[in-house]
């Protein structure tokens, strides 16, 4: 039997939820290094999700988010969205940026370009966090953002990538600084091959 997102057992799962765990973790760190603050985390929730779910997940299909869509190249392909209410990005971009976290002003396309590199850098941290652990070549594209309501950005990959599967791999991250939270959503939508190379690699199937 071929190995996809809708037939992983829990053994699979835990491997997948480890790799969560620890990508979350680098991701902390690469954070916290941008940030120049410390950064805390919590476990992250892993699990598949359908395409039909992923709105709802995020607070439903008109709530508005940063949205940014990565192509995943090398010995895995596929792609990767890591997806911020629309808060949580001015929080973040605010940090970064020495200004008031509550600052909720239009963003500034410094501030976009900022958002593009903290989201560059958190789904480098993951990919990176795959790649030393099963030694396969994984490396991401230049990521591209949109800033829309949940529905349109999650329209984008579940319409070019829906043939090959309508489930996703949804990773829930919050970090925090100090008492400030921040929720990001990761979707790992690997191509239809690739969940096998990587249980492979992983040892986790022969």
């Amino acid at each position: 039997m071929s190995i996809n997102i809708d037939n992983l057992d829990n053994l699979h799962m835990d491997v997948l939820k480890e790799i969560g765990n620890i990508g979350a973790g680098n991701a902390a760190t690469a954070l916290a290094k941008l940030l120049n603050k410390k950064v805390d985390m919590d476990v992250p929730k892993v699990k598949v999700l359908k395409f039909n779910e992923v709105n709802e997940t995020l607070g439903g299909a008109e709530i508005i988010v940063v949205g940014l869509l990565l192509r995943v190249y090398g010995d895995l392909t596929g792609n990767i969205m890591f997806i911020l209410k629309n808060e949580a990005a001015h929080i973040l971009v605010n940090i970064l940026m020495g200004k008031d976290p509550a600052d909720t002003m239009e963003f500034s396309e410094i501030e976009l370009s900022a958002l593009k590199e903290i989201g560059n850098i958190l789904a480098g941290s993951y990919l990176s966090s795959l790649s030393s652990l099963t030694g396969l070549s994984i490396l991401p594209s230049v990521p591209e953002l949109a800033i829309d309501m949940a529905g349109a950005i999650i329209s984008v990959p579940a319409i070019e990538f829906g043939k090959l599967g309508d489930s996703v791999l949804y990773i829930e991250t919050e970090f925090s600084e100090g008492s400030t939270k921040v929720v990001g959503d990761f979707f790992l939508i690997p191509d239809v091959d690739s969940y096998e190379i990587l249980l492979r690699a992983l040892g986790v199937i022969s």
